[in-house]
């Protein structure tokens, strides 16, 4: 493989060839067949795009209840006043003008051995190869006190679209010197620097607006992604308004009270008034229903081609899969989308699988003049996806302003490059 430096990568992951950088070529064979896309998010969204691209003879269906789709990264952006909801928000015009047919609907169940996929609204479709991308959904036994009826008054917006729009309206009603509590999960969790980032740019609102409030996370693990960065980024900034609590330390919350806002550590109390509990995770509920998961609540998967391990013909990308070293993020369910997407053209033209290759990058806003990120390149290594020694790497911890500046130009540039990619 092409040894890539963090330079290069990031010079490739902030420009225009940002996620074609691993592609499909575009095939041309006969007899038609059929492959059920179940799930629309930038995983789903983008297997689609890339089986079309691929192989024009494939009759490509997804399926997905909602009509837009909300990113979320960039959400964080939304909270701390710098970007609007729209602007985060895609639907599928551009996935019908590739020849994909998009179904709003439910599915409710995957009939393996039938290879059929039925609905809510009663339609069955036929498959040749289905792939799943479910994205996540929460273990709301997990924290005492805390379920869906709850979550809508003491958010997660862990899923963009509403419950954004919902934490964003109670950081502008908080009163200055309130104190905004998020809690992360422990892991394996939807984009691990995300509560952290969610962090800063609620510091950055609340710098400007309410300078006398405060920050409190709460976390049930003990190290985070980028922590040296960030921690460093919130003192240059925030000064004293971040405060981390880590596991050890009593962070990690045991049971919530929605009524008082307040949540139970493993020592103490804490009080809020505004209170972000991000649940820990699983793969959605699809996954569950079709019997794809193990009992850790995930999706084992060949790592080569994303087929499931439990049921032949059925790939699973995205959040809710096992994909070795690669973190769950939007950069890596669109990279493993199109290696599922050269596979699944391969297996049902009677070929074998191509080589794979893999990418994701992760960028984090600080402030709207501080970004930081960290990148890497993946091989599949004895059948599993391991990092590229060498390929990618992190912010430097003695970055100038003009890099950390760039960063931040970077992330923008990628979010407009992969949404461009998933959805145009």
């Amino acid at each position: 493989m092409t040894h890539i430096t963090r330079r290069s990568f990031l010079k490739v992951a902030g420009g225009t060839a940002a996620v074609g950088a691993i592609g499909v070529p575009h095939l041309a064979f006969g007899a038609s067949k059929k492959v059920v896309v179940v799930g629309g998010g930038i995983g789903g969204a983008t297997m689609a795009k890339y089986l079309r691209r691929a192989d024009a003879s494939i009759e490509v269906t997804l399926i997905e209840p909602n009509k837009h789709y909300y990113t979320c990264f960039m959400s964080n952006e939304v909270l701390g006043g710098e970007r609007a909801m729209d602007s985060i928000k895609f639907d599928y015009t551009g996935l019908g003008k590739h020849g994909v047919k998009v179904v709003n609907d439910t599915v409710t169940a995957i009939d393996a051995a039938a290879r059929k996929v039925t609905t809510a609204g009663g339609q069955s479709f036929s498959y040749d190869r289905c792939v799943v991308a479910p994205g996540i959904d929460f273990r709301w036994d997990a924290i005492g006190g805390y379920d869906e009826k709850v979550a809508e008054t003491i958010p997660h917006a862990w899923k963009a679209g509403p419950q954004t729009t919902i934490l964003h309206k109670q950081l502008q009603d908080m009163k200055d010197g309130g104190t905004v509590i998020i809690a992360p999960p422990v892991g394996p969790f939807r984009c691990p620097p995300g509560p952290y980032e969610r962090a800063s740019q609620i510091a950055h609102y609340l710098k400007k607006h309410k300078p006398k409030s405060k920050v409190l996370i709460l976390d049930a693990s003990d190290k985070f992604s980028k922590q040296g960065l960030f921690m460093a980024g919130w003192k240059k900034h925030y000064g004293d308004m971040i405060e981390w609590v880590s596991a050890a330390n009593g962070g990690k919350i045991e049971s919530v009270d929605a009524a008082s806002r307040t949540v139970q550590g493993t020592v103490d109390k804490f009080k809020g008034d505004v209170v972000n509990v991000i649940p820990p995770q699983k793969a959605g509920k699809i996954a569950h229903i079709a019997g794809l998961v193990n009992d850790k609540g995930w999706c084992p998967v060949n790592q080569g081609t994303f087929e499931s391990t439990i049921h032949a013909n059925i790939h699973v990308i995205g959040d809710a899969s096992i994909a070795g070293a690669m973190p769950k993020s939007g950069y890596s369910a669109n990279s493993q989308a199109k290696v599922c997407a050269a596979a699944v053209v391969a297996l049902l033209n009677g070929m074998e699988a191509p080589v794979p290759a893999y990418v994701n990058t992760c960028y984090s806003l600080i402030t709207p003049e501080h970004g930081i990120s960290v990148a890497a390149v993946y091989q599949l290594v004895d059948g599993a996806i391991a990092g590229v020694k060498g390929a990618g790497g992190l912010t430097p911890a003695d970055a100038s302003e003009e890099t950390l500046r760039r960063e931040v130009a970077y992330a923008h540039s990628w979010f407009k490059n992969i949404t461009a990619d998933t959805f145009g």
